[in-house]
């Protein structure tokens, strides 16, 4: 069930980061992050790279954090591991060129907060977004504290993140989460045409 990053250059000077599993439920396992991360410092240096667009799969952009690794984790590992998250989210938000999520599916999680990360966000009809960690006594320690109540509003981010409440692609819209609704199929192909 790892997850991958695959990753190719667009011939419009666009890179194309994509999330992959074999269960096709990408996880931002701590390799993944790192990968990000290493990936996020490469476009910024590549001159010849003008955006890039994270996308995951058909049925998930992201699902999250990898549970399993996270159980497994001491007091200090986890701290850590919460600092790696951070740092690859800090490093696609500060970006001084355009990342751009094209989401399809779930978006829950951290990859919520990856896609908060992003400076613009095209989601397809099917898409839902959540923040589910607090059934599990768990909140996320990669900056979608900070960054989800900036975009939605104060009361509704604390409503998702007790209640694990998902929205759908129109609520998202609706309340700001997300830039675009499209068809699925259009996902991927919308996020390069926002760039030109």
């Amino acid at each position: 069930m790892a997850t991958r990053l695959v990753s190719a250059i667009h011939d419009n000077a666009t890179l194309l980061l994509t999330l992959e599993a074999d269960d096709d439920y990408p996880r931002l396992e701590r390799s993944v992050l790192h990968l990000l991360e290493r990936e996020a410092l490469r476009f910024a240096r590549d001159a010849q790279l003008r955006a890039c667009v994270i996308t995951g799969t058909d049925k998930a952009f992201a699902a999250g954090a990898e549970i399993s690794e996270l159980a497994a984790l001491d007091r200090c590992a986890g701290f850590e591991f919460a600092r790696r998250g951070q740092r690859a989210m800090n490093s696609i938000a500060h970006s001084k060129k355009p990342f751009i999520a094209a989401i399809k599916g779930f978006c829950f999680g951290g990859g919520l907060d990856l896609a908060l990360a992003c400076h613009t966000r095209i989601c397809s009809e099917d898409a839902s977004f959540a923040h589910p960690g607090g059934a599990l006594g768990i909140i996320t320690g990669w900056g979608g504290t900070q960054r989800l109540p900036r975009r939605i509003g104060a009361s509704r981010a604390v409503e998702m993140f007790i209640t694990g409440r998902r929205l759908s692609a129109t609520e998202a819209l609706a309340c700001g989460l997300v830039d675009r609704v499209v068809p699925a199929s259009h996902t991927v192909s919308q996020a390069f045409a926002e760039i030109h």
